[in-house]
């Protein structure tokens, strides 16, 4: 067998230390200008077909990273690599072709459909704007769209307040696949909308993975759902990975203080020998991405930080069966 990385080895998509910061407030404000520290050094690796759940608390930066992987958001640190092409600082009219295959479902499809047009020409305008489909053509490409997310081909007339939260989330999904993207970032796709339909969802997107063979990044707060959807698991604290693996492994056997107090709180069925798990409660408030601790940043919350933690940053490191920990005392 040849040594050679095979395509579904090499990842479609990359980070390798990326950043984001943004400034806040003025020169003229009591504080002056300040920095808020959303995406600090994460470096991730997304192999085509797999899906990647990203998860984390509300706050950490899971939808920057987001924006900032499709490129919404410039980069302020770091590189971005689409199938070994750095796209870090490509200009606009450059990252046009890669937007076909590079896509993203927002969290709110209310927000992220304009009200004053049909969703018809809402999942059309990809179309018109990256192909030479006639006009004839598109009509017909929307409407078989339509059906393949579960919605009637007259609804294209319609507008989106005329739809429940599934349907515009289901809009929304066909607006993404329009042009048969490669990798689609769904940014909490499922977390505005009941469980009853959430679950609605999480099918579509796997029937839609498996027809079309995308590659899913998602992400949410909600663990039970990552867990059913997910490959790997990445769980972000304070604008950083601090823990990557196999979904299964993760939720097994979470290495790092953080995720197990996350897992730990998510309900389950079954009862352990001694009763129900034990659930893992934090002490303090999240820190300030506008300033950040020194050392590892979870240490004012940890239960097992010691005086090496307050002072040195730990690293991802590898700790084989794809498993990265970044804890200077990992329980792995």
């Amino acid at each position: 067998m040849s040594d050679a990385m095979t395509d579904n080895d090499r990842p479609i998509l990359e980070t390798r230390a990326l950043g984001k910061r943004f400034s806040i407030g003025t020169r003229f404000s009591a504080e002056g200008r300040r920095t808020v520290h959303a995406v600090d050094n994460v470096s991730i690796a997304v192999r085509r077909g797999e899906t990647l759940g990203l998860v984390g608390e509300s706050g950490c930066g899971k939808s920057t990273l987001a924006r900032c992987l499709v490129r919404l958001y410039d980069v302020s640190d770091g590189k971005l690599l689409f199938e070994d092409e750095d796209i870090t600082s490509k200009p606009l009219r450059e990252l046009r072709p890669l937007r076909r295959r590079l896509q993203m479902v927002f969290q709110d499809p209310s927000a992220s459909l304009n009200p004053r047009r049909r969703v018809g020409d809402l999942v059309g305008e990809p179309l018109r704007i990256h192909t030479k489909l006639s006009a004839a053509e598109i009509n017909r490409r929307v409407a078989e769209l339509f059906e393949i997310v579960g919605l009637l081909p007259d609804h294209v007339g319609r507008y989106p307040h005329e739809f429940s939260g599934g349907q515009r989330q289901r809009v929304g999904i066909a607006r993404a696949i329009a042009l048969n993207p490669d990798l689609v970032v769904l940014d909490e796709p499922v977390s505005a909308l009941d469980v009853s339909v959430q679950a609605q969802i999480v099918n579509l997107l796997a029937d839609l993975q498996e027809k079309l063979n995308l590659t899913y990044i998602f992400i949410a707060h909600d663990l039970s759902v990552v867990r059913q959807v997910s490959t790997r698991i990445a769980v972000m604290y304070l604008g950083s990975i601090v823990e990557e693996g196999p979904a299964e492994a993760v939720f097994a056997a979470p290495a790092h203080p953080y995720s197990q107090a996350l897992i730990s709180a998510v309900p389950i069925v079954e009862k352990t020998p001694g009763g129900t798990r034990k659930r893992i409660l934090l002490t303090g408030d999240v820190p300030s991405p506008l300033n950040p601790p020194s050392g590892c940043r979870f240490h004012p919350r940890c239960p097992i930080a010691k005086d090496r933690c307050r002072t040195e940053r730990p690293e991802l490191i590898s700790h084989g069966a794809g498993r990265k920990v970044a804890c200077h005392f990992p329980t792995i």
